[in-house]
């Protein structure tokens, strides 16, 4: 049978996550586990608010796991997430073979977020300088 490389990305029930995340996330890598597929990398994407409710969640946990497994296995797993308390909705991609060390890589970076670091207060007013190459006539009056 073939091996391929699939990109899952899970959204987790935030409120059991919250109270066990080892055990939640232990999980997704169990499963695959248990179907003789090779986790390359599982880990937290972020926690956010859902753009419509799904069974009931207004929140939830994204987690993201790259996995090589034999294809004719993926149904199987499909199944065993759909009866998981925990995992709210999931999507599997099979990833290109060109792309899989790259994406990989990636996603062992982890995530990148924006600097906001910096209060509001500590900010310094910035001076706008318009430069245009015509002359205005006020310009030239006012020396």
């Amino acid at each position: 049978m073939t091996t391929n490389v699939y990109e899952g990305l899970f959204i987790l029930d935030s409120d059991l996550y919250a109270r066990n995340p080892d055990e939640v996330a232990g999980q997704i890598d169990r499963f695959i586990n248990d179907y003789e597929g090779e986790v390359l990398v599982s880990r937290l994407w972020e926690e956010r608010k859902l753009a419509y409710p799904i069974k009931g969640h207004k929140r939830g946990t994204y987690w993201l796991a790259y996995f090589k497994l034999d294809a004719s296995k993926v149904k199987d797993l499909n199944r065993q997430y759909q009866i998981s308390d925990s995992v709210i909705r999931f999507l599997f991609v099979k990833v290109d073979p060109r792309l899989v060390e790259t994406l990989v890589e990636h996603a062992k970076a982890g995530p990148i977020r924006p600097i906001m670091d910096v209060p509001a207060e500590s900010e310094q007013p910035v001076e706008v300088v318009e430069v245009s190459g015509e002359s205005n006539e006020e310009d030239s009056e006012n020396p």
